[in-house]
């Protein structure tokens, strides 16, 4: 996938999305008028690039995502730890612990997803 970090203007056109989907290009032009003021060419600009990313496709006037939310924000989760942690998930987890305590139950939550995705 292409680059997949998002502005927060972005973030929030493909919240609308996401939220509305599938919709036809007609009915997104109108939401991003009234929320964000633009006009078509604006709204139809992001739209394109992002459907170039491959988050979003326009397809005979109907918008709809290639990812779903879910799916986009695990991939950008991976990307940052891969780019950030060199892909170590224990050294993210050490410094996101070390301003913020793990209550019982975050780490009772993390062992239950440990244990569900534990290779076999």
């Amino acid at each position: 996938m292409k680059k997949t970090k998002l502005g927060e203007i972005e973030s929030q056109f493909a919240d609308l999305i996401w939220q509305n989907e599938p919709l036809s290009t007609a009915e997104l032009v109108n939401l991003c008028e009234k929320k964000f003021n633009w006009k078509r060419t604006t709204t139809y600009t992001v739209l394109k690039r992002l459907s170039e990313r491959g988050i979003f496709q326009n397809i005979n006037s109907i918008v709809t995502s290639c990812l779903s939310r879910q799916q986009f924000y695990s991939i950008q989760s991976e990307q940052f730890v891969e780019e950030k942690f060199a892909g170590s998930l224990p050294a993210f987890l050490a410094a996101f612990t070390t301003r913020k305590k793990l209550t019982s139950n975050d780490i009772s939550e993390i062992r239950k997803l440990i244990d569900s995705y534990k290779e076999e």
